[in-house]
C-alpha cells in the first residue's frame, strides 16, 4: 500500500473495531423496521403510479447493509466533514448513522417518496436527530435549488437513481461545491453496466486524486495533495 492516506484509512476507519452506542441504537431500529407489517404508498417516479408496500419489505430490499451503514459512519467519524449530503433517504437507517458522527454536523437529505420519507422522519424525530434536515421531492427539481444554499459539500452520499446519466449529472453539480477535503460515496456502483460505466468515468475525472472501490460501493477524494490512485479492497 504505497498510499499513506490510505492506509490511514484502512487502519482507522475500515479495520476498526470500535463498538460505538449509536450501533447499538440504529440497529434496533433497523429491526423494528424489519418487522413492521405496516403498508405504505410507494411512489414511482417513472411512471407516476404508486403501490403499497410493507415497511419490513422495503427495509430489508431497500436499507443499506449493517457494516456498509457503519463504515459511513467510522467515515465521517474520522474525517470529521461538516456539511453532509444524502441523495435518496429510503427510511433513514443510513441517515441516522451520516447524522450520528457529529451532532454539530448539518445533514441534508432528499427522498422522493413522501410516504418513506414520513416513516424516516418519525424516527428521527423519536431518536433526537437534531441535526437532519429532511426534503422530498424529485432530485432533479430539488438538487440545483439546495446547492444554490450550500457553500461547500464536505460528503455526499450518492444512493437515488442508479442509471449512469442520473449519477453523473448529480456526480457534476455536487462537484462544483468541492474542496480539498470532500468525499464522495456511491452506493452499489457494480449494480447495473451503467451504475459501473458512470463510476469508472467519475474516477476518471480530473478532479478525482484518489479512489477506493469496495465493490458495495466506491470512493473518491479531491485532496490535489493526493498521490493519484485508483484503489480495489476487500471489505
Amino acid at each position: 500500500m504505497h498510499s499513506p492516506f490510505v492506509f490511514s484509512l484502512i487502519k482507522n476507519v475500515f479495520r476498526e473495531q470500535n463498538l460505538y452506542y449509536i450501533y447499538i441504537n440504529v440497529e434496533k431500529v433497523r429491526n423494528l423496521l424489519s418487522n413492521d407489517s405496516t403498508e405504505i404508498a410507494i411512489k414511482d417516479y417513472g411512471t407516476g403510479a404508486a403501490k403499497k408496500r410493507k415497511i419490513a419489505d422495503i427495509a430489508k430490499k431497500s436499507l443499506k447493509a449493517e457494516k456498509y451503514s457503519q463504515l459511513l459512519f467510522r467515515l465521517i467519524n474520522f474525517l470529521k466533514p461538516k456539511t453532509i449530503l444524502e441523495l435518496g433517504t429510503s427510511l433513514g437507517i443510513t441517515t441516522m448513522y451520516l447524522a450520528a458522527a457529529d451532532s454539530k454536523s448539518r445533514c441534508i437529505t432528499i427522498e422522493g417518496c413522501l410516504q418513506t420519507l414520513e416513516v424516516a422522519r418519525r424516527l428521527f424525530n423519536q431518536n433526537k436527530f437534531e441535526n437532519i434536515e429532511s426534503y422530498c421531492g424529485n432530485i432533479d427539481v430539488l438538487l440545483p435549488e439546495l446547492l444554490q444554499n450550500i457553500e461547500s459539500l464536505d460528503f455526499v452520499f450518492f444512493d437515488a437513481n442508479h442509471k449512469k446519466a442520473p449519477t453523473l449529472n448529480y456526480f457534476e453539480q455536487c462537484l462544483e461545491k468541492t474542496d480539498a477535503k470532500s468525499i464522495f460515496v456511491f452506493d452499489d456502483i457494480y449494480w447495473s453496466k451503467e451504475m459501473t460505466q458512470a463510476w469508472k468515468q467519475i474516477i476518471s475525472h480530473p478532479r478525482v486524486r484518489v479512489s477506493i472501490d469496495i465493490f458495495a460501493m466506491g470512493i473518491v477524494f479531491f485532496d490535489d495533495e493526493l498521490q493519484k490512485g485508483n484503489y480495489v479492497l476487500r471489505f
